[in-house]
């Protein structure tokens, strides 16, 4: 959707009355300085990174846990019935080895 559509659809609203006039001015200047907060699981998955300190193989149960705020024996727990399932978890577990960089620190 371009800009003006966006803000043709906000002026509508405002006229139907779904906006106040305060609401549709923030919702206007967020709008036009392009300064939209990013999704939370999309800065989670930006945030992601294997980690160095806590680490059985490769860090990523450590990185997901860091990520995501969930306990790294936890994802480990899930990772291992995964792995049951298939092999599912050790599939995963070795793309995310492969492609989530490592934490510099």
């Amino acid at each position: 959707m371009s800009l003006a559509d966006e803000l043709s659809r906000l002026d509508e609203l405002r006229q139907r009355g779904v906006l106040s006039d305060e609401e549709f001015a923030r919702a206007k200047a967020r709008l036009l300085d392009g300064a939209a907060a990013p999704a939370p699981a999309l800065d989670a998955v930006n945030r992601l990174r294997r980690s160095r300190s806590d680490r059985w193989l490769g860090g990523v149960c450590g990185g997901l846990a860091r990520a995501t705020g969930v306990e790294a024996w936890i994802w480990r727990l899930v990772t291992a019935g995964l792995a049951l399932f298939g092999g599912t978890g050790v599939l995963l577990y070795l793309l995310l080895w492969i492609f989530v960089p490592e934490d510099p620190i």
